[in-house]
């Protein structure tokens, strides 16, 4: 391996190549082990691989770290990752822990370390990197050094008490789904952390991508006034599935918080069967009328807070333009708007065959229509043909995998 110097916290979200250059995967974490008389050194990785799977990458299978990327023999274990109690996750666990500098005795925060290859290859910590606490009075944020691994003793306290902006630090500017990916394995502490320092509009993105016990444990944890806030963030069917998982009273109390418009819209939502068109569906979908340009559409769905799935297709109506709409007239797929001159009107390209569904429409149902006919997303309308929401693919292709995908136990090549 090279004996380049590496700072951990920076392999977060770095990418994992095979011998022939090509991504294999990225870094969630490093796996530290603590010894007695020599520094800790890392036993590997955490790596996610397609899938949003999570896998355990020995260092003997690590060829090179480098800032930026790291390479492998191309050979993955695909069995699920499983912390051993005498493994630390460096990022997970190890940053933000506070430490006190043995010249002094002053207290730090551990933002950051180095490993580097010795000489028996093996990749060990070398050093700190530190910012002292404020001292009395003083305004801003205390002085940062380094220190080696010997020059500081751990201050023992518990998770909650460590300083999860260092996680958030490290994880740096993930998207949602990664965000929750690098979370779910934390210690529950840990995890309550972390969501506790992230601002209302990311931690509804991070709801919105986590199980429904991690769901439960963070809305618990949170004041009936900021859970309330996020839960009017989220796209509200996200929202319905997760008042649906609590219980009644709790529920109620925190609809109750919520803008009147838009709790009315998720307690529509709730009333359908989980596995149903209703139950699956948002109900803001991207709707126009006949009469709206090429111009005016597009402009419509380059708005920030459409969703990309939402975007690719529009459901044009009578009025009124909200759901509950008025009688459904057909659907404008994106990539015709490209083929038109902006002053064409959505009336004139009308996809008319793409039948609706109704609410109570069984998934698996759903499932044939999506795929039969190359589709993103189905409006769901009432009997008067009235158009409800939309069901997207996103909202049901969990249901379409095994429930052990993650568990499968067969290893492979980086190429197959």
């Amino acid at each position: 391996m090279s004996a380049t110097r590496v700072f951990v916290a920076r392999l977060a979200g770095c990418g994992v190549y095979d011998p022939a250059g090509d991504r294999v995967g990225k870094v969630v974490d490093v796996l530290m082990l603590y010894r007695k008389t020599f520094a800790p050194r890392i036993s590997g990785m955490i790596v996610e691989i397609p899938g949003r799977r999570r896998v355990f990458v020995p260092i003997a299978r690590i060829t090179a770290i480098a800032p930026g990327q790291v390479m492998t023999t191309g050979l993955i274990d695909l069995r699920r990752f499983s912390q051993r109690g005498q493994e630390v996750r460096a990022i997970g666990e190890m940053l933000g822990r506070r430490v006190k500098i043995l010249e002094d005795g002053s207290s730090a925060t551990i933002e950051d370390f180095a490993v580097e290859q010795n000489g028996r290859g093996e990749w060990v910590l070398t050093e700190f990197f530190l910012r002292k606490a404020k001292q009395g009075l003083a305004f801003g944020r205390g002085k940062t050094l380094f220190a080696g691994w010997k020059e500081v003793t751990e201050q023992h306290q518990s998770a909650v008490d460590q300083e999860a902006q260092q996680l958030l630090a490290a994880y740096g500017e993930l998207r949602p789904a990664d965000l929750a990916t690098a979370v779910m394995d934390l210690p529950d502490d840990r995890m309550l952390a972390v969501a506790g320092e992230l601002d209302d509009e990311k931690l509804a993105d991070l709801l919105e991508e986590l199980h429904e016990e991690e769901q439960i444990g963070i809305i618990n944890q949170l004041p009936s006034e900021r859970a309330a806030e996020v839960l009017d963030l989220m796209e509200p069917d996200d929202a319905a599935d997760l008042l649906a998982i609590l219980p009644a009273d709790k529920s109620e109390s925190l609809l109750a918080l919520i803008d009147e418009d838009e709790a009315e819209d998720i307690r529509s939502l709730m009333q359908y069967e989980a596995l149903t068109a209703g139950g699956l569906m948002t109900n803001e979908p991207v709707i126009c009328s006949a009469d709206t340009t090429v111009a005016e559409a597009m402009a419509k769905i380059r708005r920030r807070q459409v969703p990309q799935v939402l975007a690719a297709q529009l459901f044009v109506t009578m009025p009124p333009f909200e759901a509950t709409t008025g009688k459904y007239l057909g659907v404008v797929h994106f990539q015709k708007l490209l083929r038109y001159p902006p002053n064409e009107r959505l009336g004139n390209l009308l996809d008319t065959e793409l039948e609706p569904v109704s609410p109570d429409t069984p998934i698996d149902q759903i499932h044939r229509f999506l795929a039969s006919y190359d589709l993103v997303s189905l409006p769901v309308v009432d009997e008067q043909n009235r158009v409800l929401g939309v069901v997207t693919v996103d909202d049901v292709l969990d249901h379409l995998l095994p429930g052990d995908w993650r568990n499968d136990e067969s290893e492979v090549t980086s190429n197959g």
